[in-house]
């Protein structure tokens, strides 16, 4: 038996109105949560057009002329902007009658590609109750006819499976959301037989290894274990109506372990490094949960994805920056700060969930709105913007006299795009240069 999707109703009337206006196709995201008994559709989004396709709403004429890393790079960015316990669960296609027999081979090649790329990036290990089926659905912009399959991502030769498509009203708006404030201290030594000073593979390194503390904290819901196989809803008051108001918010603390029992005893590591970054500070994370009696081990994973990814994506956005901006930086021996970017929330209408971002200091709310736009197809007021953390900065160490030149350009350089490791209370990269450093095994939150 095939996945029944349900599906808010303002997601189809965002579908019938791109029907009328982009021929003779167009491509689009499908965001939601996947639970074992059902999965939720609660937004669309539309591929942003490229530079020269904003003239007209007009697409090339073939299926073939599809362009599978560009919709790949938009689902990418799209899932930075997703809280916890939201994801890219499938594609869109809404095509005219002539172009409907080859669609289903395009949302195939597109589901499996946006998987690979999505996969990549992640630092957190599936579970094994994870959904691996992935939506296609076909619209045709004549008819309205809705064809709704799903890919199985684990099997890349297997076939597509009918799936149920049922619109709900108000299917968003009271959601349960669980929130929490985590402190990180995550110390990552530059190694001296790294090649290049390879930031990136030793930040992914430390983070990989701060990802497993999270994955063994202790999660307290209102101040209370619970069993993973409860109810999160057990013992609450059930709150009457569908406004934003009623919707049922838990505290969350994380308590990090200091170790990990006797079988995984850590020792004393002595390493060579030529310098390290200290990532400091506060994250303010949140996830959502649909209220069909979720339960608890559901919530906690969710929130743990959005504590692990809300880092790594920070670390995604530095490296690429390093890439496309790494020869405007000059040498500095002093000690410098700048502004941290800050996460922020914006709501949709008619839901309780809400789409994160993140802003820099000097950037404005027409800027932020502008992303929403391209990114989410999503106007978004600026009074509705809420920034959720507080302007943190970003130290720099000078870097030692005696490392090389070609060393010292590559580790300033780097240090000082540090800034865009968004979200981090503050950011102290140290540099030492031929000095032993030892690491007391794990370090803590």
């Amino acid at each position: 038996m095939g996945r029944t999707y349900f599906v808010e109703e303002t997601v189809g009337q965002y579908l019938s109105d791109l029907s009328v206006k982009f021929k003779p196709y167009v491509t689009g995201l499908l965001i939601g949560q996947c639970s074992p008994q059902r999965d939720y559709v609660i937004r669309a989004a539309r591929t942003p057009p490229k530079e020269e396709q904003k003239e007209g709403n007009t697409s090339p004429s073939k299926l073939d002329s599809i362009d599978e890393e560009w919709i790949t790079a938009h689902a990418s960015q799209v899932s930075r902007m997703l809280p916890g316990g939201l994801l890219v669960l499938g594609v869109f296609i809404i095509v005219t009658p002539e172009l409907s027999k080859d669609s289903q081979n395009a949302l195939r090649r597109l589901i499996f590609s946006i998987e690979k790329s999505l996969t990549k990036r992640r630092l957190w290990k599936p579970a094994d109750e994870d959904i691996s089926d992935r939506a296609a659905l076909q619209v045709c912009s004549a008819t309205k006819k809705i064809v709704c399959r799903t890919y199985d991502v684990q099997d890349p030769k297997g076939s597509a499976k009918p799936a149920d498509w049922k619109y709900q009203s108000a299917l968003s708006a009271s959601w349960l959301s669980l929130g929490c404030t985590v402190n990180v201290n995550i110390h990552i030594p530059l190694l001296a037989t790294s090649p290049n000073h390879d930031l990136e593979k030793n930040t992914k390194n430390g983070l990989n290894r701060w990802s497993k503390q999270i994955e063994d904290s202790i999660f307290l819901i209102n101040g209370q274990v619970k069993d993973n196989d409860t109810e999160l809803l057990e013992g609450q008051k059930k709150l009457r109506g569908n406004t934003h108001s009623s919707t049922q918010i838990f505290d969350v603390k994380v308590l990090t372990q200091l170790s990990q029992g006797s079988s995984h005893r850590s020792t004393a590591t002595v390493q060579v490094c030529s310098g390290s970054i200290n990532l400091k500070g506060a994250v303010k994370c949140r996830a959502y949960v649909h209220n069909n009696k979720p339960k608890v081990k559901e919530a906690i994973q969710a929130l743990k994805r959005d504590i692990i990814n809300t880092l790594s994506d920070r670390c995604e956005i530095l490296f690429e920056d390093l890439i496309i901006n790494e020869g405007h930086c000059k040498k500095n021996f002093e000690r410098v700060y700048h502004v941290l970017p800050q996460r922020l929330f914006v709501p949709f209408a008619g839901s309780s969930v809400m789409l994160s971002d993140y802003k820099f200091g000097d950037e404005a709310a027409g800027e932020i709105q502008e992303r929403f736009l391209e990114m989410l197809d999503q106007f978004v007021q600026a009074e509705d913007i809420y920034v959720a953390e507080e302007v943190n900065t970003v130290g720099i160490c000078p870097v030692s006299e005696n490392v090389d030149h070609t060393q010292q350009k590559q580790l300033t350089e780097a240090t000082l795009l540090l800034k865009l490791q968004q979200n981090m209370g503050m950011l102290l990269p140290y540099f030492y240069s031929g000095n032993v450093e030892i690491m007391m095994g794990p370090f803590s939150i």
